[in-house]
């Protein structure tokens, strides 16, 4: 049975393993898996592309876990493995801010910490926790159907503009277990395709557009109705419902403290000699 999913641990699940994927598993605070794709042709089973997939399972995220702290941190150790370690970031913040199963990649972006136009003045600091500060570039640029342009075009203009040396792209994610929805984290340095959980595909944000890496964050915020339905009966004959998607029913909660910690890592990624207590009030 073939769910639609972002989720490269679970098209794992479901393909057969080709010699050319590998997985690890590590974490304290969160169950984390890698699966290393070494080439396109091996990651056809699972639709996915040559690269890196990090998958970080845990408790709900819409819930202050006691290990909130810990958990940013150990985000932010997996996020600065895929950074280049010098220049500037461009963190883009996808998907549309007036639907809230969406709002995750623009709620993020609000609360990333953007310094690339204080560089200047920042090196005129006497204060080394100032002039080290990396320089951050933020961007929210909605969706198609609100400004006409794709996503891909409009970041593709700015990356020629400023010349980053990566981009963050953060956005809701689409997955097909019930154990995933709001409690998985997914990080990629293979880029990402908006909206294609959820069969709405549109120009993929990769490095072959960019020319430069572009690491995609999410958390699964929905999940299809049809894949429920068929989990539960074990039939597969529910074309009525195959385009309705379900998410859960404090998603405002979810889509708010999701993106609380996923700014929190990337904050801690980009400026390590910041800490949880200094990210947290941003």
């Amino acid at each position: 049975m073939q769910y639609r999913t972002d989720l490269a641990l679970e098209s794992l699940n479901t393909a057969q393993v080709s010699a050319g994927i590998t997985q690890h598993k590590r974490g304290k605070y969160f169950q984390i898996t890698e699966i290393n794709i070494e080439d396109d042709e091996s990651g056809k089973p699972l639709n996915k592309g040559k690269g890196r997939y990090i998958t970080l399972e845990g408790e709900s995220l819409s819930r202050f876990s006691d290990d909130y702290e810990a958990m940013a941190e150990e985000l932010a150790e997996e996020l600065r493995q895929l950074l280049p370690e010098e220049g500037c970031i461009l963190v883009a913040g996808l998907g549309n801010a007036e639907i809230t199963p969406d709002a995750l990649g623009v709620k993020t972006a609000s609360k990333v910490l953007a310094t690339r136009h204080l560089q200047k003045e920042l090196e005129k600091e006497d204060e080394e926790f100032l002039k080290s500060l990396r320089s951050v570039a933020v961007i929210s640029g909605g969706v198609l159907g609100q400004t006409g342009m794709e996503s891909a075009e409009l970041l593709s203009a700015i990356v020629e503009k400023i010349k980053p040396s990566a981009v963050i792209a953060v956005d809701a994610l689409a997955c097909s277990s019930l154990e995933r929805l709001g409690t998985t984290i997914q990080i990629s340095d293979t880029g990402i395709s908006p909206g294609s959980g959820v069969n709405n595909h549109r120009k993929a944000l990769n490095a072959d557009l960019m020319g430069i890496p572009v690491i995609a964050v999410g958390v699964p915020t929905v999940i299809g109705m049809r894949t429920i339905a068929e989990d539960l009966t074990g039939e597969n004959d529910f074309p009525e419902i195959s385009d309705m998607m379900v998410t859960p029913q404090d998603v405002d909660r979810l889509i708010e403290q999701s993106a609380h910690l996923l700014a929190c890592g990337i904050n801690l990624a980009l400026h390590p000699q910041m800490n949880y207590a200094d990210v947290a009030l941003l």
